[in-house]
């Protein structure tokens, strides 16, 4: 798999893609990364990548040119699956990072300033919001989708048992865990997690997903009874 990502600050990129589960898949070639600094790409001579809007308004707005011409720099730019990182996006989610672990190459264009020039939206597959909350620039959410996706790359994190019962994986919240000590200042382990019959362990934690997704997440409880039925 390819991530690539378009970035007006590839040092707020860099850090997080040499550290922890994505620079040890990275090291293992299960991923390859490519940054590209966009405004390399400016047509003008004093390399700026944006300007006031048309109609006035407040702030700069993010010009189509040096976004385009950094897309035609990446030789399967065409073929690659561009996602445009902005408010106006579809909100990700888990089942949108099971689609992406699916895919070739993605590119992941991040935004800075106002805003861009509507006509950058030409040229991408999506458009994805990490939330409802605006950020300064496209970098973090850029780095949320990486470490969601990359993490689920066969053998990025060695057993896929580690990932299934995260919390959205399967549509509910993970359930309680516990290490040692068995008790705590009063607070004990769960007797059935002691006592070594995984079928029981098993229905607990089920139960337990469930019983706290209703609880904190009731949207998302809705929808597991809406798929379980």
């Amino acid at each position: 798999m390819k991530i690539t990502i378009l970035t007006l600050f590839p040092e707020m990129i860099l850090p997080t893609l040499n550290a922890s589960i994505i620079n040890r898949a990275k090291e293992q070639d299960l991923v390859e990364f490519e940054i590209i600094n966009y405004r390399v790409f400016s047509q003008n001579k004093h390399k700026t990548v944006d300007d006031t809007p048309y109609g006035g308004g407040a702030g700069m707005v993010l010009s189509v040119e040096p976004i385009y011409f950094a897309l035609k720099s990446i030789e399967d730019y065409k073929s690659a699956y561009k996602v445009l990182l902005t408010p106006q996006g579809k909100t990700y989610n888990q089942k949108l990072a099971n689609q992406f672990v699916k895919k070739d190459h993605i590119i992941l264009i991040c935004g800075h300033y106002e805003g861009f020039d509507e006509r950058v939206r030409e040229y991408v597959d999506a458009e994805i919001s990490i939330g409802d909350f605006v950020l300064s620039g496209g970098e973090i959410g850029a780095l949320a989708i990486v470490d969601s996706v990359v993490r689920m790359i066969p053998g990025a994190i060695g057993d896929k048992d580690s990932y299934i019962n995260d919390s959205f994986y399967n549509g509910l919240l993970d359930y309680p865990q516990y290490t040692k000590p068995r008790e705590f200042n009063g607070l004990k382990v769960p007797d059935v997690l002691l006592n070594g019959n995984h079928k029981l362990i098993e229905e607990w934690r089920k139960n337990k997903q469930i019983e706290r997704t209703k609880i904190r997440r009731p949207d998302l409880y809705k929808k597991y009874q809406k798929n379980t039925k």
